[in-house]
């Protein structure tokens, strides 16, 4: 039977949604039971909220000075270590955290990574996009063999409450890479919900025209209380910072709903939302491809259209 470990992403003592997510896919699999582990300094509170996910038989926690901030480097062997305690999956969430850990875990174990796992068929057998999302393709993963994924948030929900599991600490001993330090964040702050996780999100284009003219995406977002999202048009052209960029060499996300405002839709910005819920896009061009997949279709100038829909918003 099937043992599924799964990473806990969080940040300042706040278990991130994609976890949830990552569950859903775990479940799935109809283990006979799944675990999460909590790497941090001091993993109390986060444990104390993956322990109330459905699901879920224990948290371990592994408290350790090193584990303060998410380096993959630093995290991978003691993962590694504890897949070894008879685990045949490890799962984490296809996110920034989860790209950038997951391989450094399947490479400690000698095994190939199955990425952005999308719909479990069985334990072993997986489905995921290629192609920029064009295509889906099924592969199969060794049964003899700790199977190492990313689960793409986009495609599960996030796992109901109302769970219990224990919360046990777990000593791992690993030996930690030299080579490796923190040295420090440099991070944007914001009161807006995060990009990845929000249930509305607002994005502009090149067609937005300046970093300056960018003020009107955000006013429109914080009117609905969305994350800003934007083309990688928009971010190549220098309006906002990277972190912001949505599609296949961005962020790829499923809110509730998505306002695309003077993007043209290119296949690789389409990556990024297919999950997406109700999608609303305003362009003056009426032949551009969003268009093809917008549920609601405004044409028009874009800074006609935005202060007439603030007014109505309040």
């Amino acid at each position: 039977m099937a043992k599924v470990l799964i990473v806990a992403e969080h940040l300042n003592g706040q278990l991130n949604a994609a976890t949830a997510k990552t569950l859903s896919a775990a479940l799935a699999v109809s283990a006979e039971s799944i675990d999460i582990v909590v790497l941090a300094a001091d993993p109390a509170a986060v444990a104390a909220q993956a322990a109330q996910l459905a699901g879920v038989a224990r948290v371990l926690t592994v408290a350790n000075a090193a584990n303060e901030h998410a380096i993959a480097q630093v995290l991978g062997p003691q993962i590694a270590q504890l897949a070894g305690q008879g685990y045949t999956h490890v799962f984490g969430p296809s996110t920034t955290f989860g790209k950038d850990l997951m391989p450094v875990v399947a490479a400690l174990l000698g095994v190939n990574q199955v990425s952005d796992l999308m719909a479990v068929e069985d334990a072993y057998t997986f489905k995921r996009p290629i192609y920029a999302g064009n295509a889906i393709i099924t592969v199969k993963a060794p049964a003899d063999q700790v199977v190492v994924a990313t689960v793409r948030s986009a495609s599960w929900p996030e796992a109901a409450a109302g769970g219990s599991a224990t919360v046990e600490a777990v000593t791992v001993d690993a030996a930690l890479p030299t080579h490796t330090r923190f040295v420090g964040l440099a991070a944007g702050s914001s009161d807006r919900p995060d990009l990845q996780s929000a249930k509305r999100v607002v994005s502009g284009g090149r067609g937005v025209g300046s970093a300056e003219n960018f003020q009107h995406i955000y006013s429109l977002a914080d009117k609905l209380g969305a994350a800003v999202g934007a083309s990688r048009a928009a971010v190549d052209a220098g309006y906002v910072p990277n972190e912001l960029q949505v599609g296949q060499t961005g962020k790829i996300i499923a809110p509730e709903l998505y306002v695309a405002i003077g993007i043209s839709g290119a296949i690789q910005h389409l990556t990024g939302i297919k999950d997406a819920g109700t999608i609303v896009a305003i362009n003056k061009d009426p032949e551009s491809p969003i268009f093809e997949i917008a549920d609601i279709g405004l044409v028009g100038d874009l800074f006609a259209l935005l202060p007439e829909l603030e007014q109505a918003l309040g």
